[in-house]
């Protein structure tokens, strides 16, 4: 097994709704679209290159959604590593909607659509783009305040019952929506942000550690004013002989088991710098410091 391959494995493993098992730190592939998650990619060949690493790395969970792109994203992975090796767990999203790039910040730039009927197309949808049978991972993008939220939820069922995807996740959602939701069906992960400097989903992250449902923080890696020169963040990483990005996700992986990172880039260099965050352990005296300071 090579150098690179143990490095990668040093963030450990999870057991994905207990019978999928992946490599804590992922890969997410919304920045391989073109500028404001729309169209392809800038540097196609790039893009095929990043995603074909991110595997020779270690990296066996990677996460999408219809919304890159739209559908870029996906068929970038279909097209980097179909027919895929074994043991990879690719999970995707619908219930966002795209009529252009991304301008600014704001739900107004993702509008919900929650509809069963539409869900059930994107999940159609992303099992062609992608050349697959079962969908290892299919998470709600966004609860539409439109539609029944129950109706929502109990589209997502009817495909895991038909066997059209393996997994139910959810995405942007507070603790009486996730708990409201493992009534109509079993929810194996939660995707909120979370990262240092934004810790507004503390809440959730110690309710899925205690269920053991998987924690997928986006965002993972902003760190704002707490990189800057001189700040402790920087310091500690000048001592590890490391990024403040790669002491950000060490800090992540050590604060739950279930937490699973997932860095997106365009560029291999940065996947490759992200990936050795695997490796950087921090103490309990450091993670302390760095939890109170943040």
């Amino acid at each position: 097994m090579s150098t690179e391959l143990l490095l990668a494995q040093r963030a450990g493993t999870f057991s994905l709704g207990g019978d999928l098992t992946v490599s804590r730190l992922g890969f997410g592939t919304m920045q391989l679209p073109g500028p404001g998650v729309w169209g392809p990619p800038r540097d196609h060949d790039e893009a095929i290159r990043v995603l074909r690493r991110a595997i020779e790395l270690g990296v066996n969970f990677i996460d999408t959604a219809d919304s890159y792109g739209p559908y870029v994203a996906e068929e970038l992975i279909c097209e980097a590593l179909h027919p895929y090796p074994e043991g990879l767990v690719i999970a995707t999203k619908a219930g966002l909607t795209r009529f252009g790039p991304i301008t600014g910040p704001g739900p107004a730039q993702w509008p919900p659509v929650g509809r069963p009927e539409y869900l059930r197309q994107e999940a159609e949808m992303s099992l062609r783009r992608m050349k697959l049978d079962r969908i290892d991972l299919f998470q709600l993008h966004r609860i539409d305040p439109k539609v029944p939220f129950e109706d929502q939820i109990g589209e997502l069922k009817k495909l895991q019952d038909e066997g059209k995807i393996r997994h139910i996740g959810l995405s942007a959602v507070s603790a009486d929506q996730l708990t409201a939701a493992r009534k109509i069906a079993a929810v194996v992960s939660v995707q909120n942000q979370f990262n240092l400097t934004d810790r507004s989903a503390e809440p959730m992250l110690d309710y899925c550690t205690g269920q053991g449902i998987a924690f997928i923080p986006y965002r993972p890696l902003a760190t704002g004013a707490l990189a800057g020169p001189g700040s402790l963040l920087a310091e500690l990483a000048t001592k590890h002989h490391a990024t403040p990005a790669q002491l950000a996700l060490s800090w992540l992986l050590k604060r739950s088991p279930v937490m699973l990172p997932i860095p997106g880039t365009s560029s291999v260099k940065h996947l490759e710098e992200n990936m050795l965050g695997a490796g950087i352990e921090l103490t309990d005296g450091e993670f302390a410091e760095l939890s109170v300071v943040a």
